[in-house]
């Protein structure tokens, strides 16, 4: 069996984390999130997939890919997360752990809406309001579950 791969996917507005709406996100960049989940990865063997886009079909794309075999997603789905019904039916067709992120604690949002993401009735685990440490604590988390399968 070849090396496998963490995908960790981001969606719309993601690519200006960092600027965009820095007293809800933050200050870090897509880069630093790499960067500590590249950390998080060290000497494991296990690889790194990261990618971000602003189209829903490419997501939808992207999930058919790591569908069978990943090692496990990380999908911060961002504004797909109430209304993208074709990345949540791409979501259920994973046979890995999947752990949905987001920066902000979307259930203490000024905007009701947001705390009813879709996106959970397909995954594993959610980590909210952690910032850009919930992603490699994500990492951490799909690291902790191979190992007790492996036991």
């Amino acid at each position: 069996m070849g090396q496998r791969f963490i995908h960790i996917l981001n969606v719309p507005n993601l690519d200006l984390l960092g600027v965009r709406e820095p007293e809800i996100y933050g200050r870090d960049t897509l880069a630093d999130v790499k960067a500590a989940c590249l950390r998080e990865l060290d000497g494991t063997g296990v690889g790194l997939i990261f990618r971000q886009t602003n189209a829903e079909h490419e997501m939808v794309g992207w999930l058919h890919e790591a569908r069978i075999g990943a090692f496990g997603i990380v999908i911060n789905p961002a504004a797909f997360s109430y209304a993208g019904y074709s990345v949540l039916d791409a979501l259920k067709m994973c046979d890995c752990p999947i752990i949905e992120v987001h920066l902000s604690n979307i259930h203490r949002r000024e905007e009701e809406w947001r705390s009813r993401s879709i996106m959970t009735r397909s995954v594993t685990a959610m980590i909210s309001g952690m910032g850009v440490d919930g992603y490699a604590l994500a990492v951490r988390h799909m690291l902790r579950i191979d190992r007790r399968n492996a036991a």
